[in-house]
């Protein structure tokens, strides 16, 4: 109850409503200010030095007073030009998997012809690191701020904050800003995955390793393999030590079997969520080694290929596998 009253407040009053698409102006409605702790202090001070001048009849006093609650009024007007009328616009932001921090690029847009000095933007969220920068005038800066992610699927941007303290740190002027932006979170892989799986009936079309005239493609390694046949050139390419697979050279007149990613291969009995884990080590080992592979999961069946595109099409389907939310396209 009273976390919908706090933020029934905070639309009516700060107008954080649904997510803005497009380019964003901080209208003059937009921001607000406050006085800091130092400002509060100031203002103590203020009262203080008042009352003392009226009491003793200090003209100085009064004079000082004045002057510094002017230097007060003229801090709250620069605090508030400083961050008033700017542009603010989302970037992409690229895909990554579970348990990595996405990276969400801002760019914070000055049309005016004025500086915008000290400006501190990130995440509302209590804990959250804030990063300063400076606006030149009719230029823009851009900034990128991690957030760290834990389930696959698409995730929202938080709600960004935009404050600043200048001139004097008096007041704290500051907007909101929640960016019709996401992130697609592909599953996290599977560690210590099983071998790639050898599927599909063997062939005699010129696909395998038992003769030697011809070469047509590599394949993973298996035991047994002689090692002449290792391709070197694709091994120097990997990172063994990051879980690159060996590959073998394969020559006509063998015989081989597809890599078919099947999705309705796994048990049953596995959770869900490492049934996903395992496809996607799956699909990451064999695009690193370069082997052409299938790829199975619900109504997707995807043909035998290899390639960026190939790769990214599989994690974003199991990114999305049973999952209500699939907006993006």
């Amino acid at each position: 109850m009273l976390t919908s009253i706090r933020e029934r407040f905070r639309r009516l009053v700060f107008l954080e409503h649904k997510p803005e698409s497009g380019e964003v102006l901080l209208k003059q409605r937009r921001v607000f200010t406050l006085p800091s702790k130092a400002g509060w202090m100031f203002g103590l001070l203020m009262i203080v030095l008042f009352i003392a001048s009226t009491n003793y009849n200090l003209s100085l006093g009064f004079a000082l007073t004045f002057v510094l609650v002017a230097c007060g009024m003229i801090n709250a007007y620069f605090a508030f030009l400083n961050l008033a009328y700017l542009h603010l616009l989302a970037g992409s932001a690229q895909p990554v998997f579970a348990g990595e921090d996405a990276q969400f690029i801002l760019h914070i847009i000055n049309r005016r012809k004025r500086h915008r000095y000290a400006i501190w933007i990130g995440f509302s969220q209590k804990g959250a690191t804030d990063h300063a920068i400076d606006v030149a005038h009719e230029s823009r800066t851009s900034v990128t701020l991690s957030y760290p992610t834990a389930e696959r699927g698409y995730m929202s941007i938080p709600r960004v904050r935009l404050q600043t303290w200048f001139p004097l740190g008096l007041l704290r002027a500051w907007s909101t800003w929640l960016p019709d932006a996401q992130v697609l979170v592909y599953p996290r892989p599977e560690e210590n995955a099983p071998p790639l799986p050898q599927q599909g009936t063997e062939k005699n079309d010129g696909q395998g390793h038992a003769g030697d005239e011809d070469f047509s493609g590599v394949r993973a390694y298996q035991t047994g393999d002689a090692m002449k046949h290792l391709a070197w050139k694709q091994i120097a390419k990997l990172d063994l030590e990051s879980g690159g697979q060996l590959v073998t050279k394969q020559f006509s007149g063998g015989s081989a079997s597809d890599i078919i990613l099947d999705f309705a291969s796994l048990p049953r009995s596995m959770d869900l969520e490492l049934k996903l884990a395992r496809m996607t080590s799956w699909v990451l080992e064999a695009d690193a080694a370069a082997l052409p592979y299938g790829f199975r999961l619900g109504n997707i069946d995807s043909p035998i290929t290899t390639g960026q595109a190939h790769r990214q099409d599989c994690l974003r389907a199991l990114a999305l596998h049973d999952l209500t939310d699939t907006r993006r396209s």
